[in-house]
């Protein structure tokens, strides 16, 4: 008994000291972050409470940084939608990733790219999941106006191949 006591106190000491010993990864800084990290940092400054306009339909949207600041939770409210489809921005590896979790059933997954003026994220398809029949989102882009106003546009294609786009301005309530 006391040789595993001993053992146990010698292993847990060795695992400290490698642990110690052990190089942590390098914290980014500003200007070596990658392109898909700095589209996240500035879809992050949009978190709070929104209201606005999609197609004449009021609607309010909800933008959190959530899991530790690794993803940003998006989700639009109207009384003339049945129901409050989600989607999810996040960072993978050096790619900045978007899923919408739409009430029709499908999942859209695509890649967002920042602009040149480091205004907007364009986000463009890469795969879908799910059922497709009654049509899905293809492509987004938010481009922040100002610290209290950004502007949301979406393009779903329809069936028949037909594409149907929707723009949203919104203005920061908090």
């Amino acid at each position: 008994m006391r040789t595993l006591t001993i053992m146990i106190i010698l292993a847990a000491a060795t695992i400290g000291v490698s642990a110690q010993q052990m190089p942590m990864p390098m914290q980014k800084t500003a200007s070596s972050q990658s392109e898909a990290q700095k589209a996240f940092e500035k879809l992050k400054s949009l978190a709070g409470s929104w209201q606005g306009s999609v197609m004449g339909m009021s609607v309010q949207a909800t933008i959190r940084v959530t899991s530790r600041g690794n993803a940003v939770l998006h989700e639009m409210t109207s009384s003339a939608m049945p129901d409050n489809p989600i989607t999810m921005i996040y960072v993978d590896g050096d790619r900045l990733l978007l899923t919408h979790y739409c009430d029709s059933g499908n999942r859209p997954r695509m890649e967002g790219k920042i602009s040149t003026d480091g205004n907007s994220v364009e986000f463009t398809l890469i795969d879908i999941s799910g059922n497709t029949d009654k049509g899905f989102m293809n492509h987004v882009v938010f481009t922040i106006v100002d610290a209290n106003h950004h502007n949301e546009e979406s393009t779903w294609m329809l069936p028949g191949n037909k594409s149907f786009r929707v723009t949203g301005n919104l203005e920061r309530t908090k």
